[in-house]
């Protein structure tokens, strides 16, 4: 079991915010769960989320009931948080957060994020209505493009102009890593992506998420300057971050959240 101070990788997008991704570094967990890890449905022990919670609440400086996680299906169906969010029964909340794939909220002191284990995590930034959105996009709700989706909400909800948000896309698989079978491409290829931009032929087609997930963040307005791309590849970086291609998916997951101060 590892212990100690959490390890985070912090982004800076404004003072005013709160903007990370957990590493497996520090925290209570065994083997492939090892050593930080707060997803209570990929199989881990309840007593070492637990433990984890309290050490990120801790770090992050507010209630580990503050943190928010949904329940992620691979989808698109996109969640505000708003105030009242905190006051409702377990039960009710469970069933908010049932089937969710990205969060959005305008209020103080909630940690809302996404766990990913190769998948794609990404974070935006609404400086001028200080709003954020925390968005899973594994390849099937990148092809749903789920992160144009999630703009256009906050677009909708807060008024948020897209040239003015800041995103930041985090540790997920890297082209080179992600090998995938033909309908997969097939389903990018049908949706009107731009092929020889996210796909490369290497004996089987490899497809580039965090660049398929950048394209939409442009696409939907934001300035190429305001994006910030970690270019950490999970996979090829499992002893920092949880890869379930690398680990299995009977291991830990990565998660990236967003709180505003």
């Amino acid at each position: 079991m590892t212990t100690g101070i959490i390890t985070l990788k912090h982004y800076q997008l404004s003072p005013d915010v709160t903007a990370f991704s957990t590493t497996r570094h520090g925290g209570y967990g065994r083997g492939a769960y090892g050593g930080f890890n707060i997803n209570r449905y990929c199989g881990d022990d309840e007593t070492c989320i637990e433990k984890n919670l309290e050490a990120l609440s801790r770090q992050i400086n507010t209630d580990k009931t503050n943190i928010i996680m949904p329940h992620q299906s691979h989808g698109t169906e996109i969640r505000q948080i708003a105030t009242d969010f905190l006051t409702l029964p377990e039960q009710v909340k469970a069933m908010i957060l049932e089937n969710v794939d990205a969060l959005m909220t305008d209020v103080r002191n909630i940690c809302i994020g996404v766990s990913t284990a190769d998948c794609i995590p990404i974070l935006i930034y609404d400086r001028e209505h200080h709003s954020a959105a925390a968005i899973h996009a594994g390849w099937r709700g990148t092809a749903k493009r789920i992160t144009q989706k999630a703009v256009e909400h906050m677009r909708l909800t807060y008024g948020s102009r897209p040239e003015a948000l800041q995103a930041v896309i985090g540790p997920g698989i890297s082209l080179d890593a992600f090998e995938v079978g033909d309908e997969v491409y097939d389903e990018f290829a049908a949706a009107g992506f731009d092929m020889a931009a996210i796909s490369r032929r290497q004996n089987k087609w490899h497809i580039d998420l965090p660049e398929c997930n950048r394209m939409q963040l442009t696409a939907s307005g934001l300035q190429e300057n305001r994006i910030t791309m970690t270019g950490i590849c999970t996979y090829n970086n499992a002893g920092d971050y949880f890869s379930a291609r690398r680990l299995g998916t009977s291991s830990g997951r990565i998660f990236t959240g967003i709180m505003l101060k």
